[in-house]
This record gives structure tokens, sequence and C-alpha cells, in this order.
């Protein structure tokens, strides 16, 4: 196992201080990097662990924060915050475009060579930076098959790997379909893997709080969708190029 060295960041986002968590790899070298976004409750250590864990595999990780360091108990509180967000494209690239520039001022960060990766309402702001034209290595997202402003998609300019559980209540098949059209139509390089028999939030361990209905931890299919995003970093974005 390399060393990781970690530190919390702060930095002004959509009218509050964001409290983030940044993962460097051994070394002293510019390395790729990769940004990392929560789910709709917030930055937890268990998603700042993913930071960690891809600063093993070399890359520099930034896990962002959505709500200036609160972490939501309450599905309905969390509801209230979220959902007006995930229906305003430019508050959500504000709090990505935030979080990239704290990512791209690390020195030990290689600029160019950056992947976003984002589960839930975390995922949703990757795919904004994408429609936003930001050049990114790959985009990554579980759970988070949501659809752009007419034609913004053609601005995504990397590949695009999108996961969700077939159970899901939140992404249905209508939501799948109409995300795959969207990246079809815009000639974006996607590819969709649903988990079977996966609820939302699959990927996420049992927390003490209290869950939406259709929400759901599936161990086996967390880890097939970690696997899944490494192997897409690995493609994209190899430590070593």
């Amino acid at each position: 196992m390399t060393t990781v060295t970690t530190r919390t960041v702060h930095y002004p986002a959509d009218g509050l201080t964001m409290i983030g968590h940044l993962a460097l790899p051994a070394g002293t070298g510019r390395r790729p990097a990769v940004l990392i976004g929560p789910e709709g409750p917030g930055l937890n250590d268990f998603q700042r662990r993913r930071a960690d864990a891809l600063a093993e595999l070399g890359y520099v990780a930034l896990s962002f924060d959505l709500h200036g360091g609160h972490w939501f108990t309450d599905p309905q509180e969390m509801l209230a915050r979220v959902t007006p967000l995930l229906a305003d494209p430019a508050r959500m690239r504000g709090i990505g475009h935030a979080a990239l520039d704290v990512l791209r001022a690390e020195p030990r960060t290689a600029p160019d060579r950056i992947a976003a990766v984002g589960y839930g309402t975390g995922g949703a702001i990757a795919l904004e930076l994408g429609r936003d034209g930001v050049g990114l290595r790959a985009i990554g997202t579980v759970n988070a098959l949501t659809t752009g402003r007419p034609g913004e998609a053609a601005r995504i300019r990397c590949p695009v790997w999108a996961g969700v559980g077939s159970e899901d209540p939140i992404m249905p098949p209508a939501q799948r379909d109409a995300f795959t059209a969207e990246m079809q139509a815009a000639g974006v390089d996607w590819r969709l893997v649903v988990y079977g028999g996966a609820l939302h939030a699959f990927h996420h361990p049992p927390v003490d709080q209290t869950v939406l209905p259709g929400v759901g931890y599936h161990p086996q299919h967390a880890q097939r969708a970690w696997r899944d995003i490494v192997g897409l970093l690995a493609e994209c974005l190899p430590v070593a190029e």
C-alpha cells in the first residue's frame, strides 16, 4: 500500500464554505486527478475514503462537499436542499467548478488530466461539468441518470460511464431511456451498466439515519460498481501515461 497524505480543504461555493477532503498519493510529481462527488445527504467518512482509495492507486483525489460541511440525516430536509439544486444547472456547475478549481490548484495535480466521478447528486454535478464543456478525461456516475438542457450534451468531450440499479425507483427505465437518448443524440461515447436487483444508493453501506423508500445497500454490486469506476479511470486516465 502506498503512503497517502490527506487534508481538509475549505473553499466557497453556492453561498457556503465547503469542506472537501483531498488525498494525495506518495511521491512528489504531478499525477492525474479525480474529482469525486457525494450522494445527496452530503460528504461523510465513507465518501472521504473513496478519495483515499484512489490516492492509493496513484491519483490526486478530491471528495467535494455539497452542503457546507453538513450531512443530512433527515431525508425530507435533504430533499428540500437537493431538489432545487438538481433543477438548477447553473448552481450545480458552480459547485462543480469551485471544487475543480481547488483540485487544479493543487501542485500535485496534472491540470490537463482530470476525471470526474459522482454518486447521485454528485454524479449530476459531474455530468453538468461535462455539459459545460469542461475538458475532462472521463465522467463516471452511479445513480445519476440526469438529463441536461437541450443540445448541451454535445459539449461533453470524454467517455461517460453510468451505473444504475435495476430496481431504482428514482432512476426508473424511462429515466434511463431519456439519459441514453440524450447521450446518443449528442454523439457521446457512453456506457450504461444496470445492476440487477439493486435499489437506489446500492453502493452506500447502511448508515444510522432514516432512508427514503427504494434505497438499499447491495454489497456485491457496490464492489462491482467500484471496480467498474476504477476500470474506467484505468482506461481513460491511466496513472502512467
